[in-house]
């Protein structure tokens, strides 16, 4: 497999499932680093059996995070499975692990067992609540993160009940910021020469991302809730109807935006009348301003809003289901649609491009990961560590591969 990206030269050890742990090894392997996955033998990643679309069995959802990884399997609760982890670990620089805090010292991998055979060695850590705390030992999935950190009390309409978003956000941005760390941990390295652990939690992830609503509460005694699909005080920034039921993002709450709004819906008083004149005078009037948008985009379809408003200068958009974001020619042109062959059903498949785009050192897409638990064994444990055919053989006989 050849590597290309910023990353190159960086070998990553993953031992995550599900999402969060092969997310963060997803994204460096994006970025050009050698990504070892390790599945315990019988017991492969649950992510290999995750998704809606499926051919033969293969559920396609394991191409998303599985892509740009090699997979080789290793039993760790056994003496002979950690002896050769740390013979790896000897040959990386990261390794990104998702378990329960406590799990790998109970396996004796903890930090400091994989400094002293390596003392560059970064280990991420990503868990539901941390390392430590008093929660620390509990299990977490993304769905308590964004309920345990307020940020699924933000989703939804007020008075009803906090939907949760139709995919693991929690477990995604845990991902980001764990690879976030060990990027940040790599440089330190390279002046310290020493690795350390970077420790990510699911709630804290949630909790980073959620604006401004800690200081409002604290100075103000502001307790956020959700808006549906607006922002308050915010305006206008909203959703509305076409003349066909389709939706529109329209959002012009800066003053020359609106200036411009107003000018293409054919009102140009509204810049002038007190009621709209600055962004917190639109804040207190946001319903009436929404009225008027709404009345103004409900005689028209969305090619007409579109077009009026992107010639104005105005925030524009169509609420896009999958089926319009695959041909969406923006993303198109930005490479953010790519396609992988994914040797398990026999035909490529599409999938998320790689963010951010870099000029001088793009990542790439080269494979669709492991179509099999321990397909790379042999690459790794004869080519990398050097063990014979006959000693992997032996191993497969004991269940340590």
């Amino acid at each position: 497999m050849t590597a290309t990206g910023p990353l190159e030269g960086i070998r990553v050890l993953e031992l995550g499932t599900l999402i969060a742990g092969p997310f963060a090894g997803r994204l460096l392997g994006d970025m050009g680093a050698d990504v070892i996955k390790v599945e315990p033998p019988g017991a492969p990643d649950p992510l290999r059996t995750w998704g809606q679309a499926e051919v033969d069995g293969y559920h396609v959802f394991w191409t998303v995070h599985a892509r740009n990884k090699r997979g080789i399997t290793l039993d760790l609760r056994r003496p002979r499975g950690q002896e050769l982890f740390l013979d790896l670990v000897e040959k990386s620089d990261i390794v990104v692990e998702n378990f329960r805090p406590g799990t790998l010292e109970k396996w004796n991998l903890g930090y400091e067992a994989l400094r002293e055979r390596n003392p560059g060695i970064i280990l991420v850590r990503v868990s539901g609540y941390g390392q430590n705390g008093p929660d620390s030992h509990k299990a977490g999935y993304a769905s308590m993160a964004e309920a345990a950190s307020g940020l699924r009390y933000l989703n939804g309409f007020p008075g009803g009940p906090p939907p949760r978003l139709a995919v693991s956000l929690g477990d995604s941005l845990a991902g980001m910021f764990a690879a976030q760390g060990a990027l940040a941990a790599l440089y330190r390295r390279s002046v310290t020469g020493q690795g350390q652990v970077v420790d990510v939690a699911l709630t804290e992830a949630c909790l980073a991302v959620q604006d401004s609503t800690i200081p409002d509460y604290d100075v103000g005694g502001v307790v956020r809730g959700p808006s549906g699909t607006r922002l308050e005080g915010i305006a206008p920034s909203n959703i509305y109807r076409s003349a066909d039921g389709h939706w529109v993002v329209i959002a012009a709450n800066q003053d020359t935006v609106f200036a411009r709004l107003c000018q293409a819906i054919g009102r140009p008083e509204l810049v002038t009348d007190e009621r709209f004149a600055t962004h917190r005078a639109r804040g207190r009037h946001q319903d009436e301003l929404d009225t008027i948008i709404g009345d103004w985009a409900g005689d028209r379809t969305p090619a007409e809003i579109i077009e009026i408003l992107d010639a104005a200068g105005v925030i524009v958009g169509p609420i896009n289901t999958v089926a319009d974001v695959v041909k969406d020619r923006q993303l198109r042109a930005r490479g953010m649609l790519v396609e992988h062959y994914d040797e398990r059903i026999g035909r490529p498949v599409l999938g998320p491009g790689i963010v951010p785009v870099l000029s001088e050192s793009p990542g790439s897409v080269r494979n669709a990961g492991p179509a099999r638990p321990g397909q790379h064994n042999d690459d790794v444990y004869i080519g990398l560590l050097g063990m014979t055919a006959e000693e992997l053989a032996q191993l497969r006989a004991q269940e340590v591969l």
